[in-house]
C-alpha cells in the first residue's frame, strides 16, 4: 500500500491528506516539485477535496510508481495529478497503469529547455493513454481541472466552482471599474 504521507513529499502538516479517504492524487518526481505542486494540495483543499501528496519517481522507484497507479482506484482515488519536470515521464507512465484521469503539470526544471521538453512529454502521448496538460509550473489549474471532473457528479462542488468563477470574475470587474476611475493611460 502507497502511504499517503506528504513526509515521503519533505512537506508539512498542512500538506498531508485533508481527510483519511483522499480521492486526488498529487504526485511528483522529485522534493523540488513541491513548490510548484503545493498550489494544487491548496486549491483541493480550499474546495474541501480530500488528497493525498507523495514523491514517486519513474526513475528511482518504479516499482512504487506502478503500484501506486495500479493501486489508486481501490485506494478511492478519482483523479491523480501528476508533476514532472525534464523528460517527465511520470505523468505518461502513470498514465500507462490506470485508467483513472491523469493531469499532468509541466515543471520547468534546471534540467529543462525553458520546460518545452516537459510539456512535450505530456502532450505527445500516444493514442489511448491520454495526459491532460496544463501550462507550464500550473498545478493551480490542475487542481481546477480535477474538481470540474468531480463536479460531474457532485453538486457541493460544482456550486463551488460557480461561485469561484464568480468571484474570479468580480476581480476583474472591480480591476476594470478601477481603471475607469484612474483612467486609462496610452503607456502603460
Amino acid at each position: 500500500m502507497i502511504p499517503d504521507s506528504a513526509a515521503a513529499a519533505g512537506g508539512t502538516e498542512a500538506d498531508r491528506p485533508t481527510t483519511e479517504n483522499p480521492i486526488v492524487g498529487i504526485i511528483m518526481g522529485s522534493k523540488s516539485d513541491l513548490k510548484i505542486m503545493s498550489a494544487a494540495a491548496e486549491l483541493l483543499r480550499q474546495f474541501n477535496v480530500p488528497y493525498d501528496i507523495t514523491l514517486v519517481s519513474p526513475h528511482r522507484t518504479p516499482h512504487r510508481m506502478v503500484e501506486y497507479a495500479e493501486s489508486a482506484r481501490k485506494r478511492g482515488l478519482r483523479v491523480l495529478i501528476c508533476g514532472g519536470g525534464g523528460a517527465a515521464h511520470l505523468p505518461g507512465m502513470v498514465a500507462a497503469f490506470t485508467t483513472l484521469p491523469v493531469i499532468g503539470v509541466p515543471i520547468n526544471s534546471s534540467l529543462s529547455i525553458q520546460g518545452l521538453d516537459s510539456i512535450l512529454s505530456m502532450i505527445q502521448m500516444p493514442a489511448g493513454t491520454p495526459v491532460a496538460t496544463v501550462g507550464l509550473d500550473n498545478a493551480a489549474n490542475a487542481a481546477i481541472l480535477a474538481i470540474q471532473i468531480l463536479a460531474l457528479n457532485n453538486a457541493r462542488l460544482n456550486d463551488s466552482l460557480e461561485k469561484h468563477r464568480n468571484t474570479l470574475k468580480d476581480r476583474v470587474m472591480r480591476t476594470i471599474e478601477e481603471l475607469r476611475k484612474g483612467g486609462f493611460q496610452d503607456d502603460v
